[in-house]
């Protein structure tokens, strides 16, 4: 009787055949440490044939509802399993595997180059991808663990309230949007401290810490690593002892999960942060808050266009299942290397955050710039980007875009909750509208800060639109009149000219997003002795800049500036500077008005 040999039986011949020459290459000392020192490879699958799945009985009931609420079908090919015996001829072949994942139909696992060889071979493969190698970097320690103090001084106080008040969180409150019925994950380095600290009592006391899992240790503790996820936790549902609320969303429920590690290694962090996005997924997340950010230690700024890296193209994926991913922008806008954006926050579904600077209301310096590798805008939006925090021990002033992303994503929470109707990308639309800036914007500050009352106002209701400058057409230049009745500001009148005034700020170098430290110290001290006095009450606006771009027939930015305002005659463009179908746009005081270049 003949036997027939299947594709997987000839595979199983060559692997073993290729296991036993291997060996005895070994043991003869002929092959190279390069040769058998395991890599990273990422082994694409042919597909899902004979796979079944019930996504009843997969995802959490949220996570159904979520899909039901936005029109998403309960499951699509790419929430099937992968298929056991595709995987268990990898793990025959290579030397481990360290992530299966349903979402790509992949795997990635450590092999030499000849058990990667060997993988190719295998009937179910696709592609074997090597990922780029390099030893492991000490990660900076600075502030990682981080002490905080129970003496909250006034200034802190005040801190702490406009980092959510800057948002209009007392009208979020007041119109009871804090979150509830809302499921938000949180990926960082660690959460030490959560558990016990008194920020974090009500959300312990009411079980709204639904589920936690380490990614990096494989288990369910992610109470350790470092402090980074504790500060960034409450900057979302975090109280001071007098009830002040850290974050604008101190009533929805979380998922923590741990994703990075102190000693770090190319691309282990972002296999970790597919699996913690896929857990998400599972588990009902409706927001995604990921602090983190990965640029030159394993890309080039061309590949920042948010299809190149495995990280953006899970949290494109992410989107697609109807969960929204807010990412920081990055703390490299002082780089003179990369000062711009890192991934995920590239990618184009991604809600990137940037850094606002609470002493002037403008872009802080280390926030990361944008566009995008392929000329699109980010960052999207802003908050602060120095912030009153949770810490073990009490609390901490820290500075870093990683703070201004909870705060975003507090306020997303607000306004899901508000219309839980609306689609991720119809909520990203909005929260890009709802900001101070729309529809001006530029690569420092996106469309500037979100304001609560912009989602609270009646539908219908249209806000006065009338222009707040002139543009006056001369000879050599494009002149930028701001009008007589809009030059009415609080106890003064602008003049046509004046003495311009200019803002000077020290320059400081923050650690990459995801390891921040302590803000500086405040510059104004007490004598001896002597308290501080109390701050002056907020502001009730934001000072009186001017911004304005000069974008190509694209909607690509050539040039932007912001300028404070001190005269009615604000702005002279050289008209030589100009190209046919320019767009000159000027935003002030919430008018943007545009001019077309002929």
């Amino acid at each position: 009787m003949a036997i027939r040999w299947s594709a997987a039986r000839w595979g199983k011949l060559i692997v073993f055949a290729g296991l036993l020459l291997e060996s005895a290459a070994l043991q003869a000392g002929t092959l190279p440490s390069s040769e058998v020192t395991p890599a990273r490879y990422w082994v694409l699958l042919r597909n899902k044939a004979g796979m079944h799945f019930n996504p009843a009985t997969y995802f959490a009931a949220p996570a159904q509802l979520r899909r039901q609420r936005q029109g998403l079908p309960a499951a699509d090919s790419t929430d099937f399993p992968v298929r056991p015996d595709f995987v268990r001829q990898i793990r025959a072949v290579a030397d481990s595997v360290t992530l299966v994942s349903r979402w790509f139909n992949a795997v990635a696992c450590r092999a030499t180059p000849a058990q990667a060889a060997r993988l190719r071979m295998l009937p179910g493969v696709v592609s074997v991808e090597q990922w780029e190698q390099s030893s492991l970097q000490l990660a900076s320690q600075a502030g990682t663990i981080e002490r905080g103090s129970m003496t909250i001084t006034a200034d802190d106080r005040q801190l702490a309230r406009r980092q959510t008040a800057s948002l209009g969180g007392p009208a979020l409150r007041q119109a009871r949007l804090e979150g509830q019925g809302l499921r938000i994950a949180i990926f960082d380095v660690g959460f030490i401290g959560t558990v016990r600290h008194p920020a974090f009592a009500q959300l312990i006391g009411e079980k709204r810490l639904v589920a936690t899992y380490d990614f990096v240790r494989k288990g369910p503790n992610v109470f350790v690593g470092g402090t980074h996820g504790t500060e960034v936790l409450s900057c979302l549902a975090g109280l001071l002892p007098d009830g002040t609320a850290l974050g604008l969303a101190p009533k929805a429920e979380f998922l923590l999960a741990r994703t990075e590690r102190l000693t770090r290694e190319i691309y282990a962090e972002e296999e970790a942060w597919l699996a913690a996005a896929e857990w998400a997924d599972r588990n009902g997340a409706d927001i995604i808050n990921s602090s983190l950010g990965y640029t030159d230690r394993r890309y080039f700024p061309e590949q920042m266009n948010g299809r190149t890296s495995l990280v953006a193209r899970a949290a494109a994926m992410a989107v697609r299942k109807g969960i929204l991913v807010v990412n920081a922008a990055g703390n490299d806008g002082e780089d003179p290397d990369w000062p711009t954006i890192g991934t995920p926050a590239d990618a184009d579904s991604v809600l990137t955050v940037g850094g606002l600077d609470p002493d002037t209301n403008l872009h802080i310096d280390f926030s990361s710039y944008g566009p995008s590798a392929d000329r699109r805008l980010k960052p999207n939006v802003m908050a602060f980007g120095t912030v009153l925090a949770a810490a073990p021990g009490g609390y901490v002033r820290t500075q870093g875009t990683s703070f201004a992303s909870p705060l975003l994503a507090g306020f997303a929470a607000c306004a899901w909750q508000q219309n839980r109707s609306l689609t991720v990308m119809q909520l990203f639309e909005r929260l890009q509208a709802s900001a101070d800036l729309y529809p001006y914007f530029d690569y420092a500050h996106g469309y500037g800060l979100p304001q609560a009352a912009a989602l609270l106002r009646p539908a219908g209701e249209v806000r006065s639109k009338r222009p707040t400058v002139d543009f006056v057409h001369q000879d050599t230049v494009l002149a930028i009149l701001i009008r007589p009745e809009a030059a009415i500001i609080p106890a003064q009148v602008l003049p046509l000219y004046s003495d311009s005034a200019t803002v000077v700020r020290a320059a400081q170098q923050v650690p990459a997003v995801g390891r921040e430290e302590l803000a500086p110290p405040l510059s104004r001290q007490p004598a001896p002795g002597q308290a501080l006095p109390e701050p002056a009450p907020m502001a009730p606006v934001r000072p009186m800049y001017l911004y304005w771009h000069v974008a190509d027939p694209q909607g690509v930015l050539r040039s932007y500036e912001v300028r404070e305002v001190t005269q009615r005659a604000v702005l002279q463009i050289p008209r030589r500077t100009l190209r046919p179908g320019d767009t000159v746009r000027v935003c002030y005081r919430g008018i943007t008005q545009s001019y077309l270049v002929p």
